[in-house]
């Protein structure tokens, strides 16, 4: 479907030929259509269109389809809308226009849309929900709560974690050894200090996975040793190729980004090695709630709790900026790892950490996770539907668990679909940039190509346009 509708306001006059054809419908092409109008000038800044109901009758679409449309592009920044003066082109800056400000480093655009993995949707952020909890936490909050920080963190957020992580994830957790850290990072640079005090020199890292992850555990002193990854996740019985390696990190139940779970037989077999040598397992414990086509996978510590630290977060079901996170401690460690963070490290804000307590014990904080649940599989099926339907040459894997997945790519073919990705507006990561050994933003390295997309990130409104944005940029079958 082609449309012609008259520019009014600074184009009065002028005509602009509108293509509403292609993939995610007529609203999606309409965005599409009017993005590109402003991208490549079409649609001077300061234009003003028509009002919703002119275009929707002009084009002949309902003004449901057309307001959705102007409010997507104003959420992008490529319009602008106040009471009184309607809905403009936004302004931009003019290129080579002289600079009124001394130079600044030079920082990336807002990509239009964002498929990055890892990254939970902070617009479903349960507001409504934390701020009863946040009021009912305060009410019955006792003076010192606004005193002197715990090192452990508050006790009723470690007594309800512990109920949760029991029921939920299968962890065996005594509220007395569970330590509330400052996110997941924290956690972990934690415990390499703790463990390089205590002589540990090596640690075992899955040949995929978060590059800061690695880097805090470089920053402290540990080397690392790789362990190859494939369909049944970390081939662990290459540990015993290194006689004095005595801790490894392990993604489990989700491995980051493969999407794969740690076999059985190997699960039985890190802890028989943990148990034998006296090691150690760091358990990430990614993506373990949110498990779509069968049951969660249970955690490995519940299966030999002196030998494993169980790590976990609120990032994924809440939202990164809350800050918080959780280590659960073999008896052990837990003394070494209080007096470490009592010598400097900062802690979660008290009032969070009571309002997070308060949201769980109250069942708010279950409801929100299957609400959440239930959500991103819709986006994963959809997103499964969308490349059977219009890209069937690529393969998607890792979908069973989590909050992205992985399509696989012609070989030579994954920097340039990210490049291409770049000019589009869209942020997306190549699989390579998780591959061990590779520093963000060099070349793929060994390994196979492909895309690590996360359905998670956009927000509910933007996610059919970042889909069609994908597909735009996929190598040809």
């Amino acid at each position: 479907m082609e449309r012609t509708w008259a520019i009014s306001g600074d184009g009065a006059g002028a005509d602009l030929h509108l293509d509403l054809t292609g993939p995610g419908g007529v609203r999606a092409s309409l965005i599409r259509a009017l993005r590109d109008a402003v991208r490549t000038g079409r649609l001077a800044p300061g234009t003003r269109l028509p009002a919703s109901r002119t275009l929707a009758a002009d084009l002949g679409l309902a003004r449901n389809t057309v307001a959705d449309a102007y409010g997507e592009l104003v959420a992008e920044g490529w319009l602008t809308a106040r009471q009184g003066s309607g809905t403009r082109v936004a302004p931009r800056a003019e290129p080579g226009a002289p600079a009124r400000r001394s130079p600044v480093p030079r920082t990336r655009p807002r990509p239009v849309h964002d498929l990055r993995g890892g990254t939970a949707d902070v617009s479903a952020f349960p507001r409504a929900a934390w701020l009863s909890a946040a009021r009912r936490a305060l009410a019955a909050a006792p003076a010192e709560a606004f005193g002197r920080v715990d090192e452990r963190g508050r006790a009723e957020l470690r007594t309800a974690l512990a109920d949760y992580l029991s029921r939920a994830r299968g962890v065996r957790a005594d509220p007395e050894r569970i330590v509330v850290c400052a996110g997941f990072t924290q956690g972990l640079a934690l415990l390499s200090r703790v463990l390089r005090e205590r002589g540990t020199r090596e640690l075992g890292v899955e040949a995929y996975g978060l590059w800061f992850h690695h880097d805090a555990l470089d920053r402290h002193g540990l080397r690392t040793t790789t362990l190859t990854v494939d369909e049944s996740g970390a081939r662990v019985e290459e540990l015993a190729d290194h006689e004095d390696l005595r801790a490894v990190l392990l993604t489990p139940a989700h491995q980051f980004p493969t999407g794969v779970p740690l076999h059985p037989d190997r699960r039985a077999a890190v802890v028989d090695w943990a148990v034998r040598t006296g090691g150690l397992i760091l358990e990430d414990d990614y993506d373990g709630e949110f498990r779509y086509d069968r049951h969660p996978v249970g955690c490995l510590q519940g299966l030999r709790p002196e030998n494993v630290v169980y790590f976990g977060t609120a990032s994924k079901s809440l939202a990164p900026g809350l800050r918080l996170a959780w280590m659960v401690l073999p008896e052990h460690l837990v003394g070494d790892v209080i007096a470490l963070k009592r010598a400097g490290e900062w802690s979660s804000g008290a009032l969070d950490q009571l309002t997070l307590a308060e949201l769980i014990t109250s069942g708010a904080y279950d409801r929100h996770v299957r609400a959440m649940r239930l959500r991103y599989r819709r986006r994963r099926d959809q997103l499964v539907s969308v490349l059977a339907a219009h890209a069937p040459h690529i393969r998607v894997t890792g979908i069973a668990a989590g909050l992205h997945a992985v399509l696989s790519l012609p070989e030579g073919t994954e920097q340039d679909t990210v490049r291409a990705a770049a000019w589009e507006g869209l942020a997306l990561d190549g699989l390579s940039r998780f591959r061990r050994g590779v520093p963000a933003g060099a070349g793929p390295g060994p390994g196979p190509d492909g895309l690590v997309v996360g359905y998670a990130t956009p927000p509910a409104h933007g996610f059919e346009g970042a889909l069609a944005a994908l597909l735009r940029v996929l190598p040809a079958g």
